[in-house]
């Protein structure tokens, strides 16, 4: 029996206690943005160290950041000419509430049917555990085919706001090929699929100053510049009739979409009448030329996300008002930079703006986009992987959201990131019931370890 099998044949035998693994890490509470939650995350990040201990990982630490630790710990004995490999993934759990919505408590994990609910569930110590699974199935038959470093972090559900100082700080330590995120999952139970491309995001809060106070629109209407009136012409001018962004130099560095990429985009199961059903929506609009899925998934947007000016109140009153405030959000594609677009926001203000009224440009929020190669040998050695488990091959997709930690380990590590997981679109990510799907939790192991041997040869 070769070392895959005897691996393979290992996690099949070990179910029970794979998923009593699980349960117990299910029932810490580990909501990373509650204060009264510190200690739970103290045993959490102790709960994935104690793993990476028992397979005899060199360098196991918990280490500290401003906030939460990060679990480090590694197993490089693969030699040189092995690949190495950073696993990453997160231990924080979001908040619980409503919790008058759940059906059962969030941290006393419940199988039904063949889903297992708790909080965490499928975001994601679920896909924690099944590679940690993984690598103790492939270890209890010989040693690990390639080299491994985990990054297990305890901030993503609050936005990872000291990871990137972390990477700054610790770089050598986690120096490798590529990475590979588990926080990521596939379209349907039965429907494998690899996620080779994100979006990256640049927010920003717009704000006009004109009179320097609120004032009578009878009395001063048609004599004084109107900041709410310019803030609305300035939203109007950002996009043209085609739904393009009109902003100078935006789509200079845009990646363009390969005829390949539309026609494997185009093999989704998410056809127009998907995207009307899924948001509720009377109509779908966008960027002239390109389906709803490459408008969501693989084109840089522009939204307005909040406007504020003058009285919002019930009822009238005659107000000209003497500021007014928008958050605009671009979601931006490779190779686009954040930087880059707010350079060309700023200049697009300067020369629209009229000189009676002054303005100010807040940077909120921003990361870069990912993109992997799908002829690189993880991709390739990920999607055998998964048409072994599967029994067909999987399809390609981009996601429209964004994952800092893609861009932070782009920019500072210099590699790519592999999104390799296995929720569901019906997991209930962040809201009640949250649930894993059991039958992929057993898959995943079996596609991680596969992926193992796949990608060392």
């Amino acid at each position: 029996m070769s070392t895959l099998e005897t691996a393979l044949s290992y996690a099949q035998d070990h179910k029970e206690t794979f998923l009593n693994d699980l349960i117990s890490f299910l029932k810490i509470p580990s909501i990373s943005t509650l204060p009264e939650h510190k200690k739970d995350m103290e045993i959490a990040a102790q709960w994935v160290a104690s793993q990476l201990e028992k397979l005899s990982f060199d360098d196991v630490a918990i280490m500290p950041t401003a906030k939460h630790p990060v679990v480090y710990g590694s197993w490089m004995k693969a030699g040189s000419q092995a690949p190495t490999l950073l696993v990453y993934g997160h231990y924080d759990v979001q908040p619980v509430d409503p919790i008058d919505l759940w059906k059962t408590n969030p941290f006393d994990p419940q199988i039904r049917d063949e889903d297992i609910f708790a909080r965490g569930a499928s975001d994601m110590k679920g896909q924690i555990v099944a590679h940690l699974k993984a690598m103790e199935a492939i270890l209890q038959s010989s040693h690990l085919p390639v080299n491994i470093k985990y990054m297990i972090e305890g901030e993503e559900e609050i936005g990872s706001p000291n990871l990137e100082a972390f990477l700054e700080q610790n770089g050598d330590l986690f120096q490798c090929d590529f990475c590979l995120n588990a926080d990521s999952g596939i379209l349907g139970a039965d429907i494998p699929s690899l996620t080779y491309a994100l979006r990256g995001l640049a927010y920003f809060e717009i704000r006009l100053q004109g009179p320097s106070t609120d004032m009578h629109s009878g009395i001063f209407g048609g004599a004084v510049v109107n900041p709410g009136n310019i803030l609305c012409d300035l939203i109007s001018g950002l996009k043209d009739d085609d739904y393009k962004v009109t902003l100078p130099g935006f789509y200079d560095d845009v990646l363009p979409l390969t005829d390949d990429e539309r026609e494997e985009l185009a093999k989704l199961p998410q056809p127009e009448d998907w995207w009307l059903m899924q948001s509720g929506a009377n109509a779908l609009d966008g960027e002239k030329g390109y389906t709803a899925t490459e408008r969501a998934t693989a084109r840089p947007t522009l939204d307005v996300n909040g406007l504020y000016s003058g009285f919002i109140g019930e009822g009238s009153k005659t107000v000209l008002p003497a500021k007014a405030m928008a958050k605009i959000s671009m979601r931006l594609v490779p190779d686009q930079r954040p930087d880059q677009v707010k350079q060309s926001l700023e200049t697009y203000l300067a020369e629209r703006v009229p000189p009676a009224i002054s303005w100010e440009l807040e940077d909120l929020s921003s990361c870069t986009p990912g993109i992997i190669d799908r002829d690189s040998d993880a991709v390739k050695a990920a999607s055998r992987a998964l048409e072994s488990v599967w029994g067909k091959s999987p399809l390609f997709k981009r996601e429209g959201g964004s994952v800092p930690v893609v861009g932070f380990i782009k920019d500072i590590l210099g590699v790519n990131s592999l999104m390799l997981g296995f929720g569901l679109p019906d997991d209930n990510l962040h809201a009640p019931n949250e649930k894993l799907h059991l039958p992929n939790f057993f898959r995943g192991i079996e596609t991680f370890i596969r992926f193992m041997y796949e990608i060392a040869g």
